[in-house]
């Protein structure tokens, strides 16, 4: 046992070395400056940086990912989808991640697929190309023919990945932890939390049955619409490590000058294409998360073939009310219903100052409020909107943050065949569709359901989580924080509330003893007390009410 920690510890400081020695030469090490291991330190001294010095740190990030191979490929990927976190240039240069990951060679792809198939290609498939046509990150592809002869293209995962994949996602859970003890900058944005996530979605991506079935249920979902199609998988020539499905034969949606000669309709393409993620969207809950160029075909009569249904999104309740919530504001410029929504839904610091929020949102709707609702730029109204909350180290939920990115990405991909496009056209006839919605009796049903599961908890949980605070109190064990910020404000507000209680008992005593000068029989210094009183007490009232919000 001791030696195989031994092995894992190698390796994995071999792997660290080299992690530090490519953001050391992209000029990004300085990251780790803070963290306490002398090693890491070292590594950190001799910097080849001076070449790309002068590179926005976006490119630069991408550039040293790209060179650090599957796991931090898959990372900035993620990255790209939370703008909140890294901000909307380096989210952008992120979406730019490719690999061009050399091919397995023929041998070790026969035995991959003897592994996982239990049988030889030739033995499984009529014909098939032991070169491939194409490698990236994960997996590398290889065209075949079944007895049949459909056309069916294999993707097979690279040998030894998964080991690599494990190494690294070891390094990062680490590195996280180092960071969000040693870096107090970094844990407003959860370093630990932020690679939990990734270690989840990328292991989800390593398995190939996770993107059999994702293709399974939009062929469901979509059964009976003529404008889009989903490649059909064989599950029995598939496993977790090969993926056979049927090849698609139409011309890629990144060769719009192809389609144009092709004669499609490029306009009516792009709002076919974004109709269908709206539909995933708002009708099912359940979108294809990676709407970049690549990923789309276009087969005869303008239908729409959808590639590399790895990386999805899901809709639960919450995240679709507040999606519901975020794009209606947006769409209506409403800057305090918009703030208010941002800060419930999202982690914001106790320090956040709400009002330069507010204020900060306000400016960002009054910049596109010369715009239409036809012209509204909603990818780039999203972008700036998560800059502000990336400024205010608000951290939104990465499910939202995934499908905001999606409607970024999606806009982006239409305007590429149709430089005109608006997202906002496609929306539209959603959105009251989005407002039915909400008063939809069953969608009640379920929020009623939801209520009662919370109130449970809490009455069975409630007795033990008292009792364990108050023998916590009892042992003097229990630990509280309180911090009091802007104290001279709160002083100065108490004092406030004092003099106008006491100016409003003084005007009752004069009003109730008749103290004279008086009109209509009534006190005249009393009555003005009260007016007095009134006025400050109104202005401290909506003071409070200014702050608070």
């Amino acid at each position: 046992m001791d030696l195989l920690n031994l092995n894992q510890h190698r390796e994995e400081g071999k792997r660290l070395a080299e992690i530090v020695q490519v953001l050391g030469r992209y000029g990004l090490a300085d990251w780790f400056a803070k963290v306490p291991v002398q090693s890491v330190r070292d590594l950190l001294a001799s910097k080849e940086t001076q070449a790309i010095a002068d590179l926005p740190i976006g490119e630069r990030l991408r550039l040293a990912l790209t060179e650090l191979g599957t796991t931090y490929i898959k990372l900035g990927q993620v990255l790209s989808t939370r703008a909140d976190l890294v901000g909307p240039d380096i989210a952008t240069e992120l979406r730019k991640l490719q690999a061009d990951t050399p091919a397995d060679p023929a041998e070790v792809v026969r035995q991959t697929i003897m592994e996982e198939l239990g049988q030889a290609p030739e033995e499984l498939f009529a014909e098939f190309e032991a070169e491939a046509f194409s490698s990236a990150s994960v997996g590398q592809v290889h065209r075949a023919k079944l007895a049949d002869g459909q056309q069916v293209v294999l993707k097979v995962q690279h040998a030894g990945i998964q080991e690599t994949v494990r190494i690294d996602l070891e390094l990062l859970g680490k590195l996280a932890k180092l960071m969000e003890e040693y870096v107090p900058e970094a844990r407003n944005y959860q370093p630990e939390a932020t690679t939990r996530e990734f270690r989840r979605t990328l292991l989800r991506e390593l398995d190939f049955t996770c993107e059999r079935s994702n293709m399974e249920t939009f062929t469901r979902n979509f059964e009976g619409d003529e404008t889009v199609h989903i490649p059909t998988p064989y599950k029995d020539r598939s496993s977790k490590r090969v993926l056979t499905m049927e090849l698609l034969d139409g011309i890629p949606g990144s060769k719009p000058e192809r389609l144009a000669e092709a004669g499609v309709d490029l306009n009516l393409l792009a709002k076919d294409a974004a109709t269908i993620f709206m539909n995933m969207i708002f009708r099912d809950g359940f979108y294809h998360a990676d709407p970049h160029p690549g990923n789309f075909f276009v087969l005869d009569g303008r239908v729409v073939g959808l590639l590399d249904c790895g990386m999805v999104g899901r809709l639960d309740d919450s995240t679709r009310e507040l999606f519901e919530d975020l794009l209606l504001m947006l769409m209506q410029r409403d800057a305090e219903g918009l703030s208010d929504t941002l800060l419930r839904a999202g982690s914001a610091p106790a320090d956040v100052d709400r009002v330069a929020f507010r204020a900060d949102v306000s400016d960002l709707l009054v910049q596109y409020g010369s715009q239409s609702l036809e012209d509204f730029d909603i990818g780039g109204a999203i972008d700036q909107l998560m800059d502000i909350v990336r400024r205010h180290h608000i951290v939104m939920p990465s499910a939202a943050s995934l499908l905001l990115k999606t409607l970024v990405m999606l806009e982006g991909t239409a305007r590429l065949l149709s430089p005109n496009f608006s997202l906002n056209d496609v929306i539209a006839p959603f959105k009251n569709q989005l407002i039915r919605s909400r008063l939809d009796p069953k969608r009640l049903a379920r929020r009623l359901q939801q209520s009662m599961r919370d109130v449970d908890r809490l009455v069975r949980n409630g007795p033990r989580n008292i009792a364990d605070i108050l023998d916590r109190a009892q042992s003097g064990k229990l630990q509280m924080t309180h911090q009091v910020n802007n104290l001279e404000l709160v002083a100065n507000r108490i004092v406030g509330g004092l003099l106008i209680a006491s100016l409003l008992i003084a005007s009752a005593m004069l009003l109730s003893n008749n103290v004279p000068p008086r009109l209509f029989g009534e006190s005249i210094a009393g009555g003005l007390g009260f007016l007095v009183a009134a006025g400050f007490g109104t202005r401290l009232l909506w003071r409070i009410r200014k702050d608070i919000r």
